[in-house]
């Protein structure tokens, strides 16, 4: 088959110059292959069915290609069984204001193939559209075929002893001590067990039959899916055989043929006007027959090329504008000559005053008529001007007069249109900035349109509105009564800084046509007047205005107002009220584009084309959004201004997207005057793009297509469909059956196997199974959509179980079964799907189809049995509880399960899981829900459903069901042994007494219970009680049911009543159950119900509740009694309690103990503690620290004294944590000074902290030093080598020359020690070494400090500071001068070690001596006296030389890095000063420069800033170097 979609263009542009259509695979053939192809095919069918009328020419004629095709060869009258006949019923009206011309228009633009040519027609192809397609998927929610295994759960005993209980996992009961809501579980192949995967219905795909596109992604990240024609395009040939086929200049000299000139501009409206370059203009009606051509050689040479064309609104005149400034008006009637000739007017003659009009040269680029008349246009030029031609005649002689409405001549001032003060032009402002001169070049007129008159009549029609936009501003203008400007519009500022969308910029009206939304009114109203003798009155809709500026596409709607205004008679003095109208603009929506608009087209009132460089798009209006977008080449359209970039009046970057006048729309069609031909095109509508698919056979896409517009999910737009939902389903809907009916009819017929579909290139044939899959799914997808399944399962079933291929059909249709989308059908259907599944052996399959299916449409015996044979226990349920109503047989069911259980010692996992489904049942239904979807029952059924299942599950006797014709339900193991009371009670307790319950504790909070009198909550506790006082049960059943009863007692007070003595053994049975895993459920039990019940023996109870461990329990009961002591050891002993939780019970235990015992810690609690700091200690060192130093600081020598503590760190660590501000006081609670702590442990603190911390010792002394013996403490850390805080606590206590004679002593100590491990290096030594140096430096840091502290001090007298500096530096000048000659002796091995060594000593010097000159009070230390005295040699005797030596590589040092320091700061000061003369000049020509001010009217009040040239003096201005501008009271206001 042919398809209009097989040929595509370039997917880089749309360019109907660079398409050769002649290449298409589609057309490679001849017409009679493509008809003979489609005789009687599937295409003709569909045309057949989209037509409501019938067909009245039979089949000869339904062959007739009825597409928008074009043969070159003027059309005859077409009949009317074409395209657009067939599916006039399904479009209806379009929005279009003249329905007959648009039809006319259509008609004859559609051409039959009955001509005399055969070649087929060349159809421009469509371009891809990128769409954004998201699958919705839908999942159901997954619960697992059965829980977890019980962990931890009493052991089980009695006949089920070997099985276990997978049910209910500890945390998920209700009846332990956590509680979350459980959830009965149904079988895996429930809806509800696991996600659907792969059920959403697949799209067709098929060969040419029905094809899709593999997805891609597009440019924009959005997967490009099947290809959709969006519009149709065809080349007008024959029109354009005379436009573009003419002869060359000489050929046609030589022959005396016309020169005709190239298209230049084009214009329709009635006509198809083509406007050339020898000023010559083409007209040709719709059946591209030439009318005229209007011009002659003679005036074509004088005017020059057309640059702009326009045809009245009767179509029987032309208004053209050429390059020259020349304009013409041409009569139909006689077109050779133009019947008025506007002459362009010469700077000498405007200057003089004498004349107005274009200058000559001018080139005009839009001409309009105004209104209805046929000698007044307006037109503008390249230069801004814009002019008002009423071109009359006087006495038989032309009587022209011309009036300047827009722009100004060159040399002439600027000058404001319109008044600024009228209230009228502010009004209509738009809340746009107001009009203000600008100091820019001269602007040129960007586009120009007048009013065009619609079919209605409006009162705007009186004013004649032109509408003209420059780079700048939009000025609408009304030529009538008088000239007056109604609208200024400025560009925004932003807009205009982008020099590529600066000179972007057109605009285009739309008339007044009927309002469709009164459409239904206005008739009934009209038929009413008729029958009255009255005209037919209509509301028509406001003309609207769309422009725009680069990429910014506005829409302005304009009415009229009417303003009374009291009129005074200069005569008679009498005053009267007229009404004066006045125009009023609003403003009806805004948007921006990707890239420039180039030009803007109405195509009906709710839509417009808009054209960018590279695009095509579709707004809609009403919606306020893009419908369609296709990708356009602006290049390959013609430019009027090409010929214009040769002189450099326009850049040729600009002339090729100047295609404005190339495009036209006329009555819904487009119009395209390319390079090489002329194009039409439509737009398609809905059933333009259902028969796209028709015609190509893919009526499985068709079929889709039609089925989105009946749901509103369409993507594109909606031509010819009504707005209202409703409505348009009511349209699509037969369609949709029709559609349906005609394809699977067709994928069955005979025809389709010999209509070539089969065939192949190497003639093994094609499998079209994918055909009859697919058809099964777009069927089932429509008929949901319709909601109406008889075509799907009488008519299209039927089909394919004559075919015998209905296995196909039931695996299409069971993923919509699945998904929920499908959930009744014919029982005959749904026997066939179960039945499918059985037979493949996959019954997990069937289960679930019998899930999803309404229980009225399955066949009862078949899924019964079917579930029987392969233990598909949950469906069996389904069955019973849907489809039967009976809630009692799926509990015999599961007993009967049980009971073989009994009876079998190695049953399998999978039937213990099913076993355990009872109590999901039973709690499903016990609390009015569906199992096992969890879905409310109505509430007549749950009544009914729960009064069956109560009565049945506690029945005291053996009983029959059903009740009539019932067989005797029995518990017992042997068939002949005896049955119990409350046989099935007892049966579920024994299988899972925790599971059981857990149902009830479910059941109990439905109002059921206490709604209906046949069961109550104090009737099954009372049964209960009964079993368990038989003694048959297990001690873990029997545990269960006291903390069932237990926990619902108080729940239920008024409901459940039971004797003291009842709830007394309860208590007791609770708190002796030796069960270790149930102790916190036992436990919370018990608090249960001792909120409601008190025992008469306390004391025993409460021992018995220490025996079991209820440590809870006790600590509330001692806690209310105030046994403080027994409170501690609660806390201790309790092994459930986090250590926070234990340390936070003893803090508020004690301080309540201390609360009544006057502030004192009683005794017992103190014992209490004493007795368990082993047990404290351990649990947490830190907590303990700081609950004992709070509470109880005498128990610290003795929690040092016990084995947690026993080593030296762990010491250090409470001791520490007991000192504030240390890094251990995570838990300290304790004052600024630890003032528990008595001297001996400080002392021992302080060796810790010397022997693990000696850093910090200093810090500890600083906390300590009240509390601590200074002599024990120095000899402490003098023997513990911490030499720094002993000359820190020498120096504190007001020696610092002692201090420095300490460094001095332990310098030279160190000294010696270093100097013997460099003489004699061991194994090791580098250890040493480093300890000696980190001592040293600490030393010497220590005594810089005392230095430095003294020698700030405001009183430095007290102190003679050139003695203790001097005392400082000797001391480490001895250092080095000692270890100087010890390695320079050369005993040493390790040369870099001892150079280590002097270098770190030596730096140690320099530090000392750049403190000593940093000090602000070295007046009081004479450098040079002090150097003197460090190099008096009668001090170092016999060391000279190296004493000199060290002091020059001392001061050497120094000097080097005092020549650093002053280059670095030499640097940065010339950084500074060229970063500050850079700024400084920066500001100073900012500052002579000024600054531009942002807008023309003031910030703070919005006025314009000057009223009136003469106040330009008064008015005083403040402007901000942020560009703001304000007057200057306006600025006064607002501070």
């Amino acid at each position: 088959m042919s398809s209009a979609l097989a040929h595509s263009a370039s997917d880089e542009d749309f360019s109907p110059r660079a398409l050769n259509l002649e290449q298409s695979p589609t057309f490679s053939g001849n017409e009679e292959e493509v008809e003979d192809d489609q005789a009687g095919g599937y295409s003709t069918r569909m045309e057949e069915l989209l037509s409501d009328g019938d067909d009245e020419h039979g089949d000869a004629e339904a062959d007739d290609d009825g597409g928008f095709v074009y043969d070159g060869v003027d059309a005859d009258q077409v009949t009317g069984d074409n395209y657009r006949d067939q599916l006039r019923d399904v479009l209806g009206p379009e929005n279009s204001y003249d329905e007959s011309e648009e039809q006319e228009v259509e008609l004859v633009l559609l051409q039959e193939n009955n001509s005399a040519s055969n070649e087929l027609p060349r159809d421009v192809p469509h371009v891809d559209i990128q769409l954004d397609v998201s699958a919705s998927t839908s999942a159901s929610l997954v619960m697992s075929s059965f829980p977890h295994s019980r962990v931890g759960s009493p052991a089980p005993s009695g006949p089920f002893l070997q099985f276990p209980k997978p049910f209910l996992h500890p945390d998920v009961s209700r009846l332990r001590s956590f509680t979350p809501k459980a959830s009965p579980t149904p079988s895996a192949g429930s809806p509800h067990a696991q996600a659907l995967n792969s059920f959403s219905p697949s799209l067709s795909h098929f060969s040419e039959i029905s094809r899709t596109s593999s997805p891609s992604t597009g440019n924009n990240g959005l997967p490009i899916v099947q290809e959709r024609e969006v519009f149709r395009w065809s080349s007008l040939r024959s029109a354009g055989s005379q436009l573009y086929n003419q002869k060359p200049a000489k050929a046609s000299s030589v022959l005396g043929d016309p020169i005709m000139g190239a298209p230049m501009v084009l214009a329709v409206n009635g006509f198809i006007c083509v406007g050339t370059s020898k000023g010559r203009i083409f007209v040709f009606d719709f059946k591209q027959t030439l009318k005229c051509i209007c011009g002659s050689d003679t005036s074509g040479s004088i005017v020059g090329p057309v640059s702009a064309v326009a045809l009245s609104n009767d179509h029987t005149f032309i208004a053209s504008g050429h390059t020259t400034g020349y304009i013409q008006l041409f009569n139909l009637k006689n077109p050779e000559v133009a019947a008025r000739t506007v002459t362009p007017v010469t700077s000498a003659a405007v200057m003089s005053g004498r004349q107005e009009g274009h200058l000559t040269g001018s080139r005009i680029i839009n001409i309009s008529f105004v209104a209805g008349r046929h000698t007044a246009v307006v037109s503008a030029d390249e230069h801004g001007l814009s002019f008002y031609h009423s071109l009359g005649k006087v006495l038989f002689v032309e009587a022209s007069d011309t009036i300047r409405i827009f722009g100004n001549y060159h040399g002439e001032e600027a000058s404001i249109s319109g008044h600024p003060a009228d209230p009228l032009s502010q009004q209509n402002a738009l809340d746009r900035p107001s009009f203000r001169r600008r100091r820019q070049p001269r602007n040129t007129v960007l586009a120009m349109s007048t009013l065009p008159l619609g079919p209605l009549p409006h009162s705007t029609d009186a004013y004649q509105i032109a509408a003209l936009l420059t780079p700048t501003k939009l000025v609408v203008v009304g030529l009538k009564p008088t000239p007056k400007t109604w609208l200024k519009i400025m560009r925004d500022e932003e807009q205009l800084s982008s020099p590529a969308y600066r000179r972007r910029g057109c605009l285009a009206w739309f008339p007044s046509v009927q309002d469709s939304s009164t459409e239904k009114s206005d008739k009934t109203v009209g038929m009413k007047n008729a029958k009255s003798g009255k005209l037919p009155r209509y509301t028509p809709t406001h003309p609207v205005l769309s422009y725009s500026w680069g990429s910014h596409v506005y829409l302005l709607r304009v009415h009229e107002q009417k303003i009374k205004q009291t009129v005074s008679n200069s005569r008679t003095g009498k005053t009267s009220e007229i009404e004066v109208g006045s125009l009023v603009f609003e403003e009806a929506g805004k948007w921006m584009m990707d890239d420039a608009v180039l030009a803007i087209q109405w195509l009906n009132v709710n839509q417009m084309a808009i054209f960018t460089a590279t695009a095509l798009s579709i707004y809609d209006v009403h919606g306020m959004k893009m419908v369609e977008a296709v990708r356009f080449d602006s290049s390959s359209l013609v430019s009027p201004s090409l010929g214009s970039t040769g002189n450099g009046s326009i850049s040729y970057s600009e002339s090729v997207r100047d295609i404005a006048h190339s495009i036209r729309t006329y009555k819904g069609k487009f119009f395209l005057l390319g390079r090489q031909e002329l194009f039409v095109g439509t737009l398609l509508s809905w059933a333009d793009r259902i028969l796209s698919f028709v015609e190509q056979g893919d009526f499985l896409s068709a079929i889709d297509l039609t089925r989105t517009y009946y749901t509103g999910e369409a993507p594109g737009n909606r031509n010819g469909l009504p707005e209202d939902p409703e409505e348009r389903q009511i349209v699509i809907a037969d369609k949709i059956y029709d559609l349906m009916v005609a394809s699977s009819r067709y994928a069955f017929s005979e025809d389709r196997m010999t209509d070539g579909t089969h065939a192949s290139l190497d003639g093994r044939g094609v499998d079209r199974t994918s055909l009859f899959e697919d058809l099964v799914a777009t069927c089932a997808r429509a008929c949901i959509a319709l909601d109406d399944f008889d075509f799907l399962f009488e008519e299209l079933f039927q089909q394919y179980e004559n075919a015998g291929i209905y296995r196909m059909f039931l695996h299409q249709l069971e993923p919509f079964v699945l998904n929920g989308s499908i959930s009744s059908m014919p029982p005959r259907i749904t026997q066939r799907l179960v039945a499918l599944h059985e037979e493949d052996g996959h019954p997990d399959l069937a289960e679930r189809i019998i899930w999803h299916i309404e229980p009225s449409c399955l066949d009862i015996n078949q899924a019964i049995n079917l579930c029987r044979t392969h233990q598909l226990w949950d469906a069996l349920v389904y069955v019973y509880t849907r489809a039967l109503r009976d809630y009692v047989s799926p509990i015999i069911e599961f007993l009967a399960l049980i009971r073989s259980l009994q009876q079998n010692p190695a049953p399998t996992d999978t039937v213990i899981k099913n076993a355990y489904k009872i109590y999901s049942y039973l709690a499903t239904v016990l609390c009015g829900q569906i199992y096992p979807s969890q879905e409310p029952m109505e509430p007549e059924e749950a009544s009914f459903a729960k009064r069956d299942v109560y009565s049945f599950v506690f029945c005291g006797h053996s009983t029959t069901w059903p009740a009539e014709g019932g067989n005797l339900v029995l518990t017992s193991q042997d068939e002949s042994g005896t049955e119990p009371t409350y046989p099935y009670t007892r049966l579920l307790l024994r299988f899972d007494a925790e599971s059981f319950l857990h149902c009830l504790d479910m059941a109990f909070e439905d109002s059921y219970l206490h709604d209906f009198s046949d069961m109550s909550r104090l009737m099954i506790v009372k049964i209960l009680l009964d079993i368990m006082s038989s003694e048959d049960l297990s001690p873990s059943d029997a545990t269960f049911m006291n903390i069932f009863i237990a926990r619902n007692v108080p729940k239920y007070p008024y409901h459940i009543e039971v004797a003291p003595s009842v709830l007394h053994n309860i208590l007791t049975a609770l708190a002796t159950q030796p069960e270790v895993e149930t102790r916190e459920d036992r436990q919370l039990a018990a608090e249960y119900l001792l909120s409601v019940y008190t025992p008469h023996d306390g004391d025993r109870v409460l021992q018995l509740f220490e025996d079991a461990g209820f440590y809870r329990i006790l600590r509330s009961r001692y806690r209310h009694e105030r046994r403080w002591g027994p409170l501690l050891t609660a806390f201790l002993h309790d092994p459930e309690l986090h250590p926070s939780e234990i340390f936070s019970g003893l803090e508020e235990a004690i301080a309540s103990a201390a609360r009544d015992n006057k502030k004192q810690v009683p005794g017992d609690v103190i014992n209490v503690l004493t007795t368990s700091l082993d047990q404290l200690l351990q649990v947490d060192v830190f907590a303990t620290a700081s609950l004992l130093d709070k509470h109880a600081p005498q128990l610290h020598e003795t929690a040092l004294e016990r084995p947690p503590l026993s080593d030296d760190r762990d010491q250090f660590i409470y001791l520490n944590h007991l000192v504030p501000d240390s890094e251990y006081d995570q838990y300290s609670t304790t004052p600024s000074s630890p003032t528990h702590i008595n001297s001996r442990l400080r002392h021992r603190f302080v060796s810790l902290q010397c022997r693990f911390a000696p850093a910090g010792v200093i810090s500890v002394l600083k906390r300590l030093q009240d509390g601590i013996d200074w002599p024990t403490a120095l000899s402490i850390c003098e023997e513990a080598g911490a030499y720094d805080a002993v000359i820190w606590a020498v120096n504190y206590s007001g020696q610092p020359q002692e201090a420095l004679s300490k460094a001095d002593v332990f310098e030279k100590q160190l000294t010696l020690d270093l100097a013997r491990t460099l003489a004699s290096p061991a194994p090791g030594s580098t250890d040493s070494v480093n300890k000696c140096l980190n001592d040293l430096q600490a030393i010497g840091r220590r005594g810089i400090s005392v230095c430095m502290e003294h020698s700030s001090s405001s009183s430095p007298a007290e102190v003679p500071l050139e003695d203790i500096w001097y005392q400082l530096l000797g001391s480490q000048i001895h250092t080095v001068q000692t270890l100087s000659a010890c390695c320079s002796t050369g005993k040493g091995s390790d040369a870099g070690l001892e150079g280590e060594v002097l270098s770190t000593l030596r730096a140690i010097v320099q530090e000392t001596f750049a403190s000593l000159v940093s000090v602000s009070s070295t007046q009081a230390v004479s450098f040079p006296r002090l150097f003197k005295r460090l190099v008096d040699p009668a001090i170092h005797s016999g060391t000279t030389g190296i004493l000199y030596t060290e002091f020059r590589a001392i001061l050497t040092g120094m000097l080097e890095s005092y020549r650093t320091d002053g280059d670095m700061l030499i640097i940065s000061k010339h950084l500074i000063d060229r970063d500050v003369f850079d700024y400084v000049e920066l500001y100073a020509k900012e500052k002579m420069r000024g600054w531009a001010p942002s807008c023309g009217v003031c910030s703070s009040c919005g006025r314009t800033l000057l009223p009136s040239q003469a106040d330009v003096e008064g008015v005083q201005i403040r402007l901000s170097r942020t560009g703001t501008i304000y007057h200057l009271r306006c600025s006064a206001l607002d501070s």
